[in-house]
């Protein structure tokens, strides 16, 4: 209840107990349609275009590039459904918050070691041209990710959700 109160003086809400469930459940609904368009893209590419993404950040031995590159799409579209649903949401968002922190944290390195890659965010990936990178988009992107998710952590009550049926959280 804490952080009701101090989320109705920060927005400036009267009836905050009426908006905020429904300003969660679009968070949800919205970091659930990116991870799942993540990891569909991703998915439906061939395993190679998989392993050749993961590889191309140079950061993972070349043991966990294949599990990395065929079970990263399948772990986006499990929390996508989980979202979706509003199963166990703020564990989800946790989880897809820390996600979005390891996304970033790839970005940067590939930018601070002069890589030249496609992010391989929504499929593809590997190596581009020099002055073809969008690292800062990407991060600047991954960060508003990363506020969805923080959102939904902090106020997980919302409207159509498994959470709310099974008395996960007070109405």
């Amino acid at each position: 209840m804490a952080t009701d109160g101090v989320a109705r003086r920060w927005v400036g809400f009267g009836n905050w107990t009426m908006i905020q469930p429904w300003l969660t459940t679009v968070a949800r609904l919205g970091l659930a349609t990116v991870l799942f368009m993540a990891g569909w893209a991703k998915a439906t590419e061939p395993q190679a275009l998989q392993k050749l993404a993961v590889s191309a950040y140079q950061i993972l031995p070349d043991g966990m590039v294949g599990a990395v590159g065929i079970g990263l799409p399948i772990l986006e579209m499990a929390l996508a459904a989980m979202l979706v649903l509003g199963f166990a949401t703020r564990f989800v968002a946790a989880a897809g918050g820390l996600l979005m922190i390891i996304f970033i944290a790839g970005i940067i390195s590939a930018w601070t070691r002069g890589l030249s890659i496609d992010c391989g965010c929504f499929g593809g990936g590997g190596a581009i041209g020099k002055g073809q990178t969008r690292y800062l988009q990407e991060i600047l992107r991954d960060l508003g990710f990363l506020a969805l998710a923080a959102w939904i952590v902090v106020l997980p009550k919302s409207k159509l959700a498994l959470d709310r049926m099974l008395g996960l959280y007070d109405n």
